[in-house]
């Protein structure tokens, strides 16, 4: 955020919550010189500064950042959930929200405007800041091609319906003649403005595990049975394509060398990790070894735009089909019990999706593969014989243990670290779901479990999520792969 603006939202609070220079100084612990400079713009306060300036007005630090400066009312939630063909998305990687979205959003306009001779499109927030190392801007481009198309990255604008925002803008003649104002909001899906989206409207009657497990309860069904109730028969044909796909993805992951695309000269290891036999290598090693080395292999296909399905993003695409092959496998689980199982992993990542974010823009990593890692510890606790009670805290271990994940993609691209975070939600999913499994219960209901990692990608910085503007991607490391790829450009 420029000086200036600082100066201007730290103005504004004061007016609107009535505090005095002198004892917003006070609570802040600074002199009066030392506000006034950051009001007038001359300097900017520290980042410990800033968290006290948001702890003074009762803001998050992206209401701070990127809102308006005024505290907002709590969202109300939605009542009921999706169906589970919003959660599994079968199409191109590497990034539901930064590819599919803006995908999906170009279709949208390009239909609407199928005689224009120029497109404009400008992104903001999060798709500006990593939108290059996403490829945003190319399928941007590909999606409104053969129309001439000018993509503009606006890294100043902060006051954003959504991280993931952006504006298009039709011509004809060199004269304006539509205009749409879009957000990609993760797992490949968009909201636009004065547009109501059909694939928006719940189909499930109750948005809470408590109230979902009571239904069940009372109704002496399974989850998986409660979805097929609520989604019919039909639902088993999508998940077998949403299964072939997942394993088409290993395999093919798998049997592909090379290095990556994207410039960061980052080799293909999952092949490699799954051929790391060793004589004295103990069936828990081998264990681990192979459930990472199916992570990498889709997390790997992901990054080079490969087929993939969203599990529940593209990014944490890689952590449910690589425990659900493995067990499979292992234990000898039919395609129908598979399906089951991505059944109840579905309604996890969609209680997620309802009541907290499964984007990385808006709540960090932990939305995208802590939610993940929930879904594949839910499903493996179901394969195993866990009942709702059992699934449900393998899904409460797995998400407490990402809580606080930051989403600090290297150069914008999803590779370092998120192919490595994949293998590891994987990992912790399996460990979850064998804790759930030997008796141990979350002391935190599911539901606020949920909610607190809703709050705490509230309260993280925006600089952690999906900008790369922190974290790994500002390391020293990681600024010398940057110069390196922009002295190349």
């Amino acid at each position: 955020m420029e000086n200036h603006s600082f100066g201007k939202k730290i103005a504004t609070l004061q007016k609107q919550h009535g505090i005095t220079k002198t004892a917003l100084a006070d609570i802040l612990g600074v002199s009066v010189n030392t506000l006034s400079s950051w009001e007038k713009g001359e300097t900017s306060p520290s980042f410990d500064a800033i968290c006290n300036l948001c702890s003074a007005f009762h803001l998050s630090l992206d209401d701070f950042a990127f809102g308006s400066g005024t505290q907002k009312a709590e969202k109300e939630l939605p009542k009921g959930l999706q169906s589970i063909r919003q959660m599994y998305k079968i199409g191109r990687g590497p990034s539901s929200s930064h590819t599919m979205g803006p995908e999906k959003i170009c279709r949208i306009f390009k239909k609407k405007n199928p005689d224009v001779d120029k497109f404009k499109v400008i992104l903001y927030g999060s798709l500006a800041l990593t939108g290059r190392g996403h490829g945003t801007d190319r399928i941007v481009k590909e999606t409104l091609s053969p129309i001439d198309t000018t993509v503009e990255f606006d890294f100043a604008k902060t006051d954003l319906p959504h991280p993931n925002t952006m504006e298009l803008f039709a011509y004809k003649d060199d004269k304006l003649c539509d205009s749409m104002l879009a957000c990609s909001i993760g797992g490949g899906e968009v909201t636009i403005k004065g547009m109501k989206m059909a694939e928006s409207k719940p189909i499930y009657e109750f948005s809470t595990f408590k109230d979902i497990a009571e239904h069940c309860r009372k109704n002496d069904i399974r989850i998986w049975e409660y979805v097929e109730k609520t989604e019919g028969s039909d639902i088993w044909d999508f998940l077998g394509e949403v299964w072939d796909c997942m394993r088409d993805c290993i395999k093919d992951g798998l049997s592909t060398e090379g290095i990556l695309p994207g410039g960061l000269g980052v080799s293909r290891k999952a092949g490699f990790l799954f051929r790391q036999n060793h004589i004295d290598e103990s069936p828990e090693t081998r264990e681990n070894r192979i459930v990472c080395a199916y992570a990498y292999a889709v997390g790997e296909q992901n990054a080079a735009s490969g087929r993939i399905v969203t599990a529940p993003t593209c990014g944490a695409s890689g952590v449910l089909p690589a425990v659900m092959l493995y067990f499979q496998k292992k234990r000898g689980y039919s395609d129908r019990e598979i399906e089951q199982a991505l059944a109840t992993a579905a309604i996890i990542g969609l209680l997620v999706k309802t009541n907290a974010s499964i984007s990385g823009a808006e709540c960090g990593c932990q939305a995208e593969i802590g939610s993940a890692s929930a879904m594949a510890a839910a499903g493996l606790a179901y394969l195993q014989g866990g009942d709702d009670e059992q699934i449900v805290n393998a899904m409460a271990f797995a998400l407490k243990n990402m809580l606080g994940l930051t989403c600090d993609p290297v150069c914008g691209l999803v590779e370092v670290p998120c192919i490595k975070r994949n293998s590891a939600g994987a990992v912790n999913a399996v460990t979850s779901a064998q804790m759930a499994l030997a008796g141990v219960c979350s002391a935190i209901a599911p539901d606020e479990v949920i909610d607190t990692m809703r709050r705490i990608g509230n309260a993280l910085p925006a600089c952690l999520k999906e900008t790369s503007e922190g974290g790994l991607a500002t390391t020293p490391s990681a600024q010398k792969v940057r110069e390196k790829m922009d002295g190349e450009q």
